[in-house]
């Protein structure tokens, strides 16, 4: 890629006295004063033509200076390359969205928020912390779907991340099948490491295949199952529309089958995490993401020419011009 730049811009910072200069120097002093013995000794003098400076001299001076300082500040041009390599990890993200999810017992931006809202905002950093792993994302309920395959592209995963809501799938929590889905969709991954983080807030009720039935088969393809839990312990406030098209919050009993959770993740070589509010997702992701993470290799090629011998050269002849210019107003 072309580039200009200077090596040195803090020195461009010099360039804003120079208007400095020139408000002094328009600056008007006390009229100057000559005694004289006789009129006739002033006659002869105002009679003569007038050396000064002159506006042209001084604007040639001005810039000058200007194009001195630009050629100390080293203006260069030429090439510059970067290519950052992938980190060799492929990630896939499972996000339950049954009707359960909307269970308001997590907060965001201080104010009471359903679970999928505060997954959805966790997830979109999480993924911002990884530019350069492959990323994908199925959500589940009832079965599991497929929203956006191992992408680099994360502006357009961002996006169908934001399009994740409950009730876009039959209801239900299909933990086996998302497991299963997410393996079969990591199992042509090339990468040196392969990983998948299914997050649910209920017990597999759905699907035709049992979770743990799942984790074996991603374990023979070494592929790690990070699972999290996510809700209160106890009750949660759940919002519903009754006979008459009110809304309202009733208290219904948050179960997760935490043992199979974790049976699946130690199975693959993973962890389960138990998210009770937003701090402790927040934190939960935080430690998946130093937990698999692997240093990326930064090649940072450039090549660039000097270009401060022009703008010397120019002010060297503006030297001159000046020069030449006072000479001709000399008497």
């Amino acid at each position: 890629m072309n580039a200009f730049r200077f090596a040195y811009p803090q020195l461009l910072w010099l360039l804003t006295l120079l208007p400095l200069l020139i408000f002094l120097r328009g600056r008007k002093g006390p009229a100057p004063a000559l005694v004289f013995s006789t009129t006739s000794v002033a006659k002869v003098i105002a009679d003569g033509r007038k050396s000064r400076p002159g506006t042209i001299p001084a604007i040639l001076r001005l810039l000058t200076l200007a194009l001195l300082i630009i050629g100390l500040a080293r203006p260069q041009f030429g090439n510059t390359t970067t290519t950052i390599e992938a980190s060799g990890i492929d990630i896939l993200l499972a996000v339950d969205v049954s009707g359960s999810m909307d269970a308001l017992d997590f907060t965001l931006n201080g104010q009471p928020a359903s679970r999928l809202e505060v997954v959805k905002a966790v997830v979109s950093r999480f993924i911002k912390q990884r530019p350069n792993d492959r990323i994908g994302l199925v959500a589940f309920a009832g079965r599991p779907y497929l929203v956006c395959p191992l992408t680099l592209d994360h502006d357009w995963l961002q996006k169908r991340l934001d399009t994740l809501e409950t009730g876009m799938i039959e209801d239900g929590t299909a933990i086996g099948s998302a497991i299963a889905s997410g393996t079969n969709r990591l199992r042509h991954s090339k990468a040196k490491s392969r990983i998948l983080i299914l997050l649910t807030d209920g017990m597999n009720n759905a699907g035709k295949i049992a979770p743990l039935t799942a984790a074996e088969a991603a374990e023979t393809m070494g592929i790690k199952v990070y699972t999290i839990g996510a809700g209160t312990r106890g009750e949660a406030p759940m919002p519903i529309v009754d006979q008459f098209g009110r809304k309202r919050l009733v208290r219904v009993r948050v179960d997760i089958d935490e043992n199979t959770l974790r049976k699946v993740a130690a199975r693959t070589g993973a962890q389960y995490f138990r998210a009770t509010n937003t701090k402790s997702l927040e934190k939960i992701y935080k430690e998946i993401n130093k937990l698999e993470t692997t240093t990326r290799k930064i090649k940072h090629f450039s090549m660039y020419r000097e270009l401060f011998l022009y703008p010397v050269l120019l002010a060297l002849l503006l030297i001159g011009a000046e020069l030449i210019v006072t000479r001709r107003r000399l008497p």
